[in-house]
């Protein structure tokens, strides 16, 4: 039988971005921390952390944010980054500020670059994020691609093949399945993260892309009706869908 996890209060809380322990110290004296309806006033009292504590627990009169392996699916606008420690517009400041100070720390599932938009998935999992990131699996990233001159015809060939070597590399890519919308316009799914893959695989046809936004991700679609900028947190059917 597996034992449940016990955790101090000001510790538990601490690592997940509410503050600092001597923080937590004050807020509990003060009566603002509470599980199931009843006040925690001493912070360094330990507590089971079962799955249900964020609905049982309350800081500030506010629910407990999701404990560790939480997946955040954000539908990335243009012009931010994906990066934790670059100037300008950064993906996590999106999140709530208090995500920024989660140990382990809250990190993108690979990286969408500057100019590209769509689906991208966050979270504090090393285990899932390795496993979505690992050439091994095979996961689908699908991209729809508006392009600056129309398709030939032949791309679809050649991205299937698994033959095409990018320039400056010594390794062909894997088979990539491309689907026409119109002449200007293609979805392209890979299964390799390389650096602007589908840029770069649309220049060695002799086009340029234009705009670039991420659509799938394995079985998992952007939300029907989501706004640049809006994210979700997935429940684990939805984190499911990416391997299949």
């Amino acid at each position: 039988m597996t034992k449940t996890p016990t955790s101090r209060v000001d510790r538990l809380l601490s690592s997940m971005g509410y503050g600092s322990r001597s923080e937590m110290a004050r807020m509990a004296k003060a009566g603002g921390i509470t599980l199931d309806a009843d006040e925690i006033s001493d912070a360094t009292k330990r507590i089971s952390v079962t799955p249900d504590l964020p609905n049982r627990m309350k800081i500030d009169g506010e629910s407990l944010d999701p404990l560790l392996g939480m997946v955040i699916l954000l539908n990335k606008p243009l012009g931010m980054t994906c990066s934790h420690k670059e100037d300008g517009a950064l993906v996590y400041d999106i999140l709530p500020q208090r995500w920024k100070r989660r140990d382990p720390a809250i990190s993108t599932i690979g990286r969408l670059d500057k100019q590209t938009s769509g689906l991208l998935l966050l979270t504090d999992d090393g285990d899932l994020l390795h496993r979505v990131i690992s050439p091994r699996r095979h996961v689908k990233k699908t991209y729809r691609a508006k392009l600056a001159r129309p398709l030939t015809g032949t791309e679809g060939e050649l991205f299937a093949a698994g033959q095409l070597m990018l320039e400056g590399e010594d390794k062909p890519l894997a088979p990539a399945e491309l689907e026409v919308i119109s002449e200007t316009e293609a979805l392209l799914s890979v299964t390799e993260g390389r650096y602007h893959q589908v840029r770069r695989m649309f220049a060695a046809t002799g086009n340029h892309v234009e705009a670039l936004h991420r659509e799938r991700l394995g079985g998992l679609s952007l939300p029907e009706g989501m706004a640049f900028g809006e994210w979700k947190l997935l429940d684990q059917e939805e984190i499911a869908l990416i391997f299949q």
